[in-house]
């Protein structure tokens, strides 16, 4: 369904002569296509949050790098594309709700150290993907077990 979205979002950004929300927009297209060939899938909804909160974090990334070297517009053009591809994403989840999930996690998993991380992560990650940035669950998850 948020293929579909987006590829009706495409032919109305053509329509509408939007030509940076086009640009953005057959950016996150040849993202899913080029996962499913190398794949060999179609991608369902959660692996297309995957692909977009994957494409978010490497414009947050570049934003840093811009702004860093001076470079304020090309940050300013890589935070419209954020913008953009995050009108696909689900809502943020705050804080706190993070924190509670992160909670239930290590309740479930019985985990009491930071060696186990790793299964806490493997919980909280498909709940939080496309949520909310994964370095700032890591955070959480690092300071509960510690």
């Amino acid at each position: 369904m948020l293929k579909a979205q987006i590829i009706d979002d495409m032919k109305a950004a053509m329509k509408g002569g939007e030509k940076a929300r086009l640009g953005v927009i057959r950016l996150i297209t040849a993202a899913i296509k080029q996962r499913e060939v190398d794949e060999r899938i179609e991608l369902d909804d959660e692996q297309v949050l995957i692909v977009l909160d994957k494409m978010v974090k490497q414009r947050r990334d570049s934003i840093k790098q811009y702004t860093d070297a001076g470079r304020e517009d090309l940050a300013a053009i890589e935070e419209a594309e954020v913008e953009i591809i995050q009108a696909y994403l689900p809502a943020a989840l705050s804080e706190d709700e993070i924190a509670a999930i992160v909670e239930a996690a290590i309740a479930q998993t019985g985990a009491s150290s930071m060696a186990d991380m790793g299964k806490v992560m493997g919980i909280v990650k498909p709940q939080v993907q496309g949520r909310g940035d994964m370095g700032a669950v890591s955070g959480i998850v690092k300071q509960k077990l510690s």
